[in-house]
């Protein structure tokens, strides 16, 4: 079982940025997401980090958004710059198969905020 516990979300203007960091309560050698879910939608996939370090960005974030992943420290960020009110949403790590579907990931934290007004 591995705990994934996500922090830095938070309330900012469009424009402005936001590091999000996701930590595993244990050293995980496998691929690594963040998924978010916007009020009144399905949860949509963000970017993943393989083992190796290769990256997938999804287009709507893809040169504003960047996945990275430290693995002495069994953590993952996505730094988040030029936010957009459509940005806003609870984001969620995930730990498991590299995939843009959620079916594909075993472990899931519980999600941090970002809000971005406009």
């Amino acid at each position: 079982q591995v705990l994934l516990v996500e922090s830095g979300g938070g309330l900012v203007q469009a424009g402005e940025s936001l590091r999000l960091s996701c930590v595993a309560s244990a050293r995980t050698s496998v691929s690594m997401a963040w998924f978010r879910q916007a009020p009144g939608k399905e949860r949509e996939f963000v970017a993943a980090i393989m083992w190796s370090g290769g990256t997938d960005h999804a287009g709507s974030v893809k040169g504003r958004f960047t996945i990275s992943r430290d693995n002495a420290r069994n953590t993952v960020y996505l730094q988040m710059n030029s936010l957009k009110p459509e940005d806003t949403g609870v984001y969620y790590c995930a730990a498991g198969t590299y995939s843009r579907r959620q079916q594909a990931y075993d472990y899931w934290g519980q999600g941090t905020q970002v809000t971005v007004s406009s």
